[in-house]
């Protein structure tokens, strides 16, 4: 096969190769960076605004339970109070036991409202991220990881639910009934409250400075996460090769180094929450003995009532639950401001157009076939990395095979790449029907093209969900018809389900050569103007190979076929042949005109014992 020549894809500039530049393409790990609080907020609100409404009824209702709760000193004063005059106590009890059911009550509604929006709040925010994830650009899917990718749909996108509705209500109430309930404080005794607010001010202050290492450990957790969905999507994503490996232990290993990371930063941030936590109680309990002490004093004084001080240490005890939710809802935030960063630097990512996406396709009749011209076309995939095409030039008219040619490295499936504007062109133009594929609609482009990738992915699923998967209105003669070309109609008669048979994941249930019929299969299917095989037979025996060559060749009289060649019968079958070699076009002809015109293609060959008489 062609591309097992020693030969590399060379930048004049650098003298780097394009088999160097290619593992820079590769997934790498990504820090993300802690953002501003305005912007937190700013992203916090977008996800809360479509359930404002919802979410202020939830709040009304804590306030009305909290109101409730907050009514019940006053009346244990006067319960006191009436106790000690010798008074009835009844009316007051059934007071206090009103205030006691509806308080609870209306406090579980709101309760039940918030963690309802709550999930609400992750449905909308899921939905948006897979929108967005799946329309990213293929160069943006290539320079991060999958799994750390899917970490950000799953696990923080959880972690929002909690800050983006309980922590604003829980802030919000908390606050709100710290105030009403201080307001009340001074109201009974002003010096009681003094003792009160000192104490927790002064250890509260304590507490804000630990919520910063909350955030930042938070975060770290979850790109441990992501890491830990990393290793594993790599992992079952070549897990033949990883038993046949022995690597095992390694790769556990991997993924166990992940996992510690993960419970490395979750213990520093239970560590600096159990600070604010006991420090909040502690702030507490010593409020309630100072409050004690001197109240007792005062009451010995005769500066306020027993009844009074009651009351007070009940508002005091009562002080606990907002301050709890107040701690809670700053905790939930930092939290959550490290989930907020890792969705919006995933929201960030460069995708493609949705308006191009939905464009109609070209009606049948116009379904002509496709010619593909490049003009001078040059290319890189980032721009720290060297040219991968520096000014290819060639073209091709509709109908025929074109076959592309050369040593690995050369350019040749980015060619591909290219044309179906999974990258777009550095320089130069590359032509579809003589226009350039940037004025294209993607969905209009891509419609009119069939495309076989080298490794003929096979997605988990049924086969016939992998033959409609680019053709979902395919009826089931078009299927038959289609199994019959692409010789798998034998395979789908011994399966025991038929069509309706589990392929596995990744197609593991089927050999190299059936998951190559099927992705062939699926881009005939389609009906494509324009058909794309990228070593398209590479692991199919000599029987199903020449079959499906004969295929192709009966394709190519109706459709525009480009394919990269590594076989003679592919070769020789083409109607012109493009030599590609470092990048450029040096060579287009015939076979029989290549191999005595051109020195690479005749070397290649020779070598692949391509020269024979004709």
């Amino acid at each position: 096969m062609f591309d097992k020549q020693p030969h590399a894809e060379r930048d004049p500039t650098d003298g780097s190769t394009t088999e160097q530049n290619d593992s820079a393409k590769s997934p790498e790990k990504e820090k993300t960076e802690r953002l501003p609080a305005r912007e937190t907020w700013t992203v916090l609100y977008r996800h809360f605004r479509p359930h404002r409404g919802v979410v202020a009824l939830g709040a009304l209702f804590t306030l009305i339970g909290a109101a409730a709760g907050l009514a019940q000193p006053v009346a244990i004063e006067q319960l006191v109070t009436r106790l000690s005059d010798d008074e009835s106590i009844t009316s007051i009890l059934i007071l206090l036991s009103g205030l006691l059911v509806i308080g609870t009550a209306v406090d579980s509604l709101g309760s039940y409202i918030l963690e309802r929006t709550a999930q609400s709040v992750v449905l909308d925010s899921r939905r948006s991220l897979i929108g967005r994830l799946l329309r990213l650009k293929v160069s943006e899917v290539e320079r991060v990881q999958p799994g750390d990718l899917m970490s950000r749909v799953t696990s923080d996108t959880t972690l929002l639910q909690a800050v983006t509705t309980q922590a604003v209500v829980s802030g919000f109430s908390g606050a709100l009934t710290i105030v009403a309930t201080i307001v009340m404080m001074a109201w009974m005794d002003a010096v009681l409250l003094g003792v009160t607010l000192g104490v927790i001010v002064i250890i509260g202050a304590s507490t804000a400075l630990v919520m910063p290492k909350i955030s930042k450990a938070t975060q770290r957790a979850q790109e441990a996460v992501g890491m830990i969905s990393a290793a594993l999507e790599r992992a079952f994503g070549a897990f033949r090769t990883l038993k046949a490996s022995g690597a095992e232990q390694r790769e556990v290993a991997k993924v166990e180094e992940a996992a510690r990371e993960a419970w490395r930063h979750g213990v520093k941030s239970a560590k600096w929450q159990a600070v604010a936590w006991s420090s909040m109680g502690f702030s507490i309990q010593v409020s309630f003995l100072g409050v004690l002490g001197v109240g007792g004093s005062r009451v010995a004084s005769g500066a306020i009532s027993v009844a009074t001080l009651v009351a007070f240490l009940m508002l005091l005890f009562y002080l606990i639950d907002p301050v709890s939710r107040l701690i809670e809802a700053v905790t939930q935030y930092q939290v959550g401001s490290a989930a907020v960063a890792r969705i919006v630097q995933a929201e960030r990512m460069e995708t493609e157009d949705l308006t191009e996406l939905t464009q109609p396709a070209v009606p049948a009749a116009e379904r002509a076939p496709a010619s593909v011209v490049f003009e001078d076309v040059t290319f890189r995939y980032r721009p720290e990395l060297p040219y991968v095409h520096h000014g290819v030039s060639f073209t091709v008219p509709g109908p025929g095979m074109t076959a592309f040619v050369g040593p690995s490295g050369a350019g040749k499936t980015t060619v591909f790449g290219l044309i179906e504007r999974f990258y777009e062109a550095t320089g130069g133009r590359v032509l579809v029907d003589g226009k350039d594929v940037q004025e294209w609609p993607l969905a209009a482009l891509r419609a009119t093209i069939g495309y076989v990738e080298q490794d003929a992915p096979v997605l988990a699923g049924t086969v016939r969900e992998n033959l409609m998967f680019a053709a979902p209105d395919a009826t089931e003669a078009d299927i038959h018809e289609v199994l019959v070309r692409a010789r798998l109609d034998a395979l789908v008669e011994k399966l025991p389900e038929g069509l309706d048979t589990v392929v596995g994941h990744r197609g593991s249930k089927l050999s190299g050569g059936e998951r190559q019929r099927v992705a062939i299969a699926r881009a005939l299917l389609r009906k494509p103007r324009l058909l794309l095989l990228d070593e398209a037979t590479s692991q199919l025996d000599a029987v199903n190979e020449l079959a499906l060559r004969d295929v192709v060749a009966e394709v190519s009289r109706d459709v525009t076929v480009l394919v990269v060649a590594h076989r003679l019968s592919t070769v020789t079958l083409a109607d012109r042949i493009v030599v590609m070699d470092a990048g450029r076009v040096r060579a287009v002809g015939t076979h029989d005109e290549l191999v005595q015109g051109d020195p690479l293609y005749g070397e290649l060959a020779a070598t692949q014992f391509l020269a024979t008489s004709s």
